[in-house]
């Protein structure tokens, strides 16, 4: 950037060294009838104008350059900064709101670091052409600039009065953009239950609020900037009007009259572009704030100053000793008549078993593996993963360790190995197709067009439900973690199928620990052990048919759920 504007200035300097030196060629050649000093100050002319040239396009590379590569790096810092920032974050933030953030925003920003070459040069030139018409002529000089003090009020005017309008169009940008990702991304809801006129309903609603703001801000530049275009015109006028009687009387050469009419033309357009650049300044200040505003966010879940590593020897014993938690208010799923989700729960996994976790919709088993994966803090208690408090440890290797399937299986626009082969794209085929083997997926995966090869397209939906569970189910299994957590994450294979994966799962995965959340009674009754949650506490456990005939209230959720399943 600093050679950009290093350029720009050179720029500047040769650009109001050209009317000089035409103004030589002119008197002393032209006028005092000299060749010799014509051909000079002619060449001298040239060549000040070829290293403009050369200067402004080295100040356009470089300036442009540096633009995008700030954009680039800020999208980078932006994006790793997003990775980091915890799940209450996102339940909080709406993704087409993070997506403008990410694009036109940064775009903004970009355009404005761009200009900055150029209007460093500009200034250079507005100072250096200032002095130069006084040198020439005091009264011509005052009557070419003297609308400058005019032109500076109308500036911060229009400044003040753009900004609001700036700052409200990035917003409705991002409202625009949220209500295009929630329709693509649920298209398939959308047009489900026939609601395509609601959400052409509310997309209008939105774009006529950008263009609401839009148009406010159309308003104060049509007020605005046809006087700052103006008013350099007027002292052109003046220059013309009061200079030519003054070369008439003998008081100004023609050369100097009209190196003073190009100077002043060299005044009109860094004049004229003050408006542009007080817009585009506006833009990106308001971009850069709603910018910062992602930056300066802090991760409720912060990795362990001190962290620690988990034993050697995986054995995948999870505890769960007095644990309190409560969903933050702000958080969409906060209930503040009943904030604690889970108050005094208290649970062991021995190594290599197969729990299950069942309780009432909103009881917070699928908060339990949230806690374990650290996706949120507890608020009271403690998590222990193989003796070791979850909060000591490096969130990525907590998260290698344990491996959560949740019941809406994403897939990502990539082929099928690469989606399994996620979160290690190192992993050997044979490791990826076991994994697949394992997770029941590897009978369909061969039948597909291109096997392993085949592009599942975007969010997976070329595959049907229970196909993707399964290859969620395997992607989890790469890693091969600790601890697997299927959070009804077979909810879409059929119970034959379903059987055959946590046989598999029990017998060859190392005996990893698994906990199944679920309330098909099929799937429960697979799992070593089944807990039962109530009221954010462990209200029993036994095996399922055990607590069916001992637990009244186990065997009415369960009812529950089978008839809301259908």
């Amino acid at each position: 950037m600093a050679v950009g504007v290093a350029t720009g200035m050179l720029w500047a300097l040769a650009r109001v060294t050209v009317p000089y030196l035409v103004m030589q060629a002119i008197d002393r050649g032209i006028t005092g009838r000299d060749v010799g000093a014509l051909a000079r100050w002619t060449a001298a002319a040239a060549a000040a104008g070829l290293v403009a040239s050369l200067c402004a396009g080295l100040r356009r590379f470089f300036a442009f350059r540096e633009g995008r590569m700030a954009e680039a790096t800020l999208r980078a810092r932006l994006f790793a900064h997003l990775l980091g920032l915890d799940f209450g974050y996102f339940d909080r933030s709406s993704a087409g709101d993070l997506m403008s953030r990410a694009n036109s925003d940064l775009l903004q920003i970009q355009n404005f670091l761009n200009m900055i070459p150029f209007t460093l040069g500009n200034a250079l030139q507005v100072a250096a052409v200032t002095v130069l018409l006084f040198w020439l002529s005091p009264l011509l000089a005052l009557c070419a600039l003297g609308a400058l003090p005019l032109v500076n009020v109308l500036g911060r005017r229009f400044s003040m009065r753009l900004y609001p309008s700036m700052m409200g169009i990035q917003q409705a940008s991002a409202r625009v953009a949220a209500v295009v990702e929630e329709t693509v991304a649920g298209s398939r809801v959308i047009k489900g239950i026939g609601a395509e006129g609601v959400q052409q309903a509310k997309l209008e609603h939105e774009a006529d609020g950008l263009y609401s703001e839009a148009m406010s801000a159309v308003r104060t530049r049509s007020r605005y900037v046809p006087a700052l275009d103006l008013l350099p015109n007027v002292g052109l006028l003046l220059v013309v009007a009061v200079g030519g009687h003054q070369v008439l009387a003998g008081k100004l050469t023609l050369g100097e009259l009209i190196a003073f009419n190009v100077y002043v033309s060299q005044l009109i357009w860094p004049l004229r572009a003050l408006g542009f650049v007080i817009a585009m300044g506006q833009r990106a200040v308001a971009a850069a704030e709603r910018v910062a505003e992602v930056l300066d966010a802090c991760p409720a879940v912060a990795p362990p100053p001190a962290p620690q590593s988990l034993p050697d020897a995986p054995r995948g014993e999870v505890r769960f000793e007095a644990v309190r938690f409560a969903y933050p208010r702000s958080d969409r799923r906060a209930r503040p008549e009943r904030p604690d989700v889970l108050d005094g729960f208290d649970l062991v996994l021995r190594p290599g078993e197969t729990v299950a976790l069942v309780g009432a919709t909103g009881s917070g088993k699928s908060t339990v593996p949230r806690l374990l994966a650290r996706f949120y803090d507890v608020d009271g208690g403690r998590v222990l993963l193989d003796g070791v408090d979850v909060r000591s440890l490096p969130l990525d290797a907590l998260r290698r360790a344990v491996g959560i399937v949740f019941e809406d299986s994403f897939l990502f626009t990539d082929s099928v190995a690469a989606n399994i082969a996620f979160a290690d794209p190192a992993a050997a085929d044979e490791s990826v197709r076991e994994a697949a083997r394992l997770a029941g997926a590897a009978g369909f995966i061969a039948d597909l067009p291109q096997g392993m090869h085949t592009e599942v397209g975007e969010r997976g939906y070329s595959l049907s439900g229970g196909q993707r569970q399964r290859i969620a189910i395997a992607r989890a299994l790469v890693a091969r973690p600790r601890v697997l957590v299927l959070d009804d994450a077979t909810s879409a294979i059929d119970p034959a199928k379903e059987r055959e994966i946590l046989d598999g799962l029990a017998g060859e995965v190392g005996r990893a620990t698994t906990l199944v959340i679920s309330h098909r009674p099929a799937t429960i009754a697979l799992a070593d052990r089944v807990v039962f949650l109530d009221e954010g506490r462990v209200a029993a456990e036994g095996r399922h048919e055990d607590l069916l005939a001992s637990n009244a209230r186990y065997a009415e959720v369960l009812a529950a759920a089978i008839a809301e399943a259908g």
